[in-house]
Formats: C-alpha cells, sequence, structure tokens
C-alpha cells in the first residue's frame, strides 16, 4: 500500500509540471504521504504558499504522539561509571530530532511492536535501518510513479493516482474513535467543496480543515455538557 501510494505522489508531482528531483526529495523531507498529497494538490489549485505551510504542519500535528510514545523507547539516559561498568552518555538530542523524522505510520506500527523486546543497545540502530530501508522503497517508489503515469493507460493511471486519498481517508477513518473523530470528518467531506468555491483562493482547505474541527469540537463539548446537566 506504501509503495502504491507513492507511485500515485510520484504522479501527481509529475501532472503539475514539477520535475522528478522534487517529486523524490518530498518523499525524503516530508515523508508523510497525506502532506505530500497537501503540498502538491495545493500548488496544483494555486494556493498560496504560506496557506500550504500551514496546512502541512496541521496535517502532521498526527505525529506529535507518535514521537511521545515511539522516541523514549530509544531515548538513553545518563549512566554514571562504576567500578564494574564505564559511564555511558546521554542519547544527544540531535539523534532524537534525527530519529523523530523517520516516525511515520509503518516505522511506528513497527517500533512499537519490536523495540520494547529488544536490549537498548539494539533498538537505534534496529529502528534506523528499518525506517531507512522503507524511505528508499517510497523514495524509489516515487521515482517510478512519476514515469510510470506517462506510460500506463489513462484508467490505471487515474487509479494509481485515486489510491492517495483512498488511503488517507482510510487512515483517517481507522484512527477514528469518539463521536467528535467522526464528526470532524462528516462535517469535513460536507465543507470541502462549499469551501473549495467560497473561500478566499489558496485558503479553502485550511479554513475548512480548522473551521470543521473547531465546530466539531464545539458541537462535541455542547454535548458532553448538556449529558453532564442531564444526568
Amino acid at each position: 500500500m506504501l509503495f502504491a501510494t507513492m507511485l500515485g505522489i510520484g504522479g501527481l508531482c509529475r501532472d503539475i509540471g514539477y520535475p522528478v528531483g522534487a517529486a523524490m526529495l518530498s518523499t525524503v523531507l516530508i515523508w508523510a504521504g497525506p502532506a505530500q498529497v497537501l503540498v502538491f494538490g495545493s500548488i496544483a489549485a494555486g494556493a498560496a504558499l504560506p496557506a500550504i505551510a500551514i496546512a502541512v504542519s496541521l496535517s502532521s500535528i498526527r505525529f506529535v504522539p507518535m514521537c511521545m510514545s515511539l522516541l523514549p523507547l530509544m531515548r538513553r539516559d545518563a549512566v554514571p561509571a562504576t567500578t564494574e561498568t564505564p559511564a555511558q552518555p546521554a542519547t544527544p538530542v540531535w539523534l532524537m530530532l534525527l530519529l523523530s523524522h523517520y516516525v511515520a505510520v509503518t516505522a511506528w506500527v513497527e517500533g512499537v511492536r519490536r523495540l520494547p523486546q529488544m536490549p537498548q543497545g539494539e533498538r537505534i540502530p534496529f529502528f534506523l535501518g528499518f525506517a531507512n530501508t522503507v524511505l528508499l522503497a517510497a523514495t524509489i517508489a516515487t521515482g517510478a510513479g512519476y514515469y510510470l503515469i506517462g506510460q500506463l493507460p489513462p484508467a490505471l493511471a487515474a487509479a494509481l493516482l485515486f489510491i492517495t486519498p483512498v488511503y488517507f481517508t482510510l487512515a483517517l477513518v481507522a484512527g477514528a474513535r469518539r463521536m467528535i473523530d467522526w464528526l470532524a470528518l462528516i462535517l469535513g467531506f460536507i465543507a470541502a467543496p462549499v469551501m473549495a468555491h467560497f473561500a478566499l483562493p489558496g485558503l479553502d482547505l485550511v479554513i475548512g480543515g480548522v473551521g470543521m474541527g473547531t465546530l466539531a469540537y464545539a458541537i462535541h463539548r455542547s454535548w458532553g455538557r448538556r449529558k453532564a446537566g442531564s444526568a
């Protein structure tokens, strides 16, 4: 699924007229399929660069809890020397920042599953090896998709491009646990065409996403207070 998604992102970059290097570099630097779709889709729609930056930042907030749960498994505190063992320095901050860049759904799932059973000294080498392998495969898939889209039948090329929004939607649905999650999704889908037509140029995604998310939160809070009052 990840490889197929990156094929679609490469084709999306080709469709807006950017070079293949930009497509592959976006995978290395952004390393988030939905955020890459936001970048290239917003550029194709003529969105303003500040609006694109805000949209990408908001879409990547989901990685914060992933980092908070995964990075402590790899961080090592400083250990003073004893008569039997030498001193061990703490994991440097620059290395933790580097590790956080690799935190995405695939690496997070495997990290949470495998790291707790590993000795402390093997966790960072394993995570970097696994994450770099996945990132390399995704980067190659992005470049392949850039050229494949122009060679495939139109229906198949469109299907590859369509995999990305479907994957993004399914990921959101899979992560929906409470009423507020479903409410935000439903309101977002309803508001998307309205915002695209009426919002300021380049700000439809930000207004629709932040606006509908805020509205869902307000409805959820109001409903919770009403239930508490009736109880």
